[in-house]
């Protein structure tokens, strides 16, 4: 079993709550490209709340330095991210954790949709409950299905907003997994515990 963790933009909480599935499904963690910030990164964070071994938090493809977009952050690098030669690591069950969007460049001719529909992982959709999320999660919804990308729902992160999570997946046509709520403090046991109160384990096997 293998899941991509896409949000419908950046600082969305996508990477807690692939800490939270992760550590749910006993899985590894992996996320491709990391852009910025490298001492306090993603997999940083994952390590710290997701209750899984260090071991299980697999290192990054290309690690970048500048906090911008990835195919802009490497070519400051002075490297090139190569799609065709991303290939998944060999650990199952994984959860797969992307940089920003759907859209966001890898490089100048490629997106990262364009590696998740060569994957065909099934996908995780994260929108924030806030205002705005509407339009950025019907435009993320569209997108996966204009690559043809399997869709298992959307996960939503924030405080509860009934009717704008109802009328995204209504007009979405999309399964509503949960709504993680904000934690503090927000360590192992506390993800553990939200994420077993507001998610059900079966819409993820």
């Amino acid at each position: 079993m293998r899941i991509f963790v896409t949000g419908t933009d950046t600082n969305v909480g996508k990477t807690i709550f692939a800490a939270a599935l992760a550590g749910a499904l006993g899985a590894s963690y992996w996320k491709p490209v990391q852009a910025g910030d490298l001492e306090r990164s993603d997999s940083k964070k994952v390590r710290a709340v997701s209750g899984l071994a260090p071991a299980m938090v697999l290192g990054e493809a290309y690690r970048l330095t500048r906090p911008c977009s990835p195919h802009q952050a490497a070519e400051m690098d002075g490297v090139r991210i190569d799609t065709d030669e991303l290939s998944l690591p060999d650990a199952d069950p994984l959860i797969v954790e992307g940089a920003g969007g759907l859209l966001v460049p890898l490089s100048r001719d490629r997106l990262l949709a364009d590696l998740v529909a060569r994957w065909q992982l099934p996908v995780v959709l994260v929108a924030r409950t806030e205002l705005g999320t509407i339009n950025h999660s019907l435009l993320s919804l569209h997108a996966l299905r204009s690559w043809n990308i399997p869709l298992l729902g959307v996960a939503f992160v924030g405080e509860s907003r009934p009717e704008t999570e109802e009328v995204i997946c209504e007009m979405g046509r999309v399964k509503r997994l949960g709504r993680l709520p904000f934690l503090d403090p927000l360590d192992a046991a506390s993800l553990r515990g939200a994420f077993h109160a507001n998610f059900k384990i079966a819409d993820f096997r």
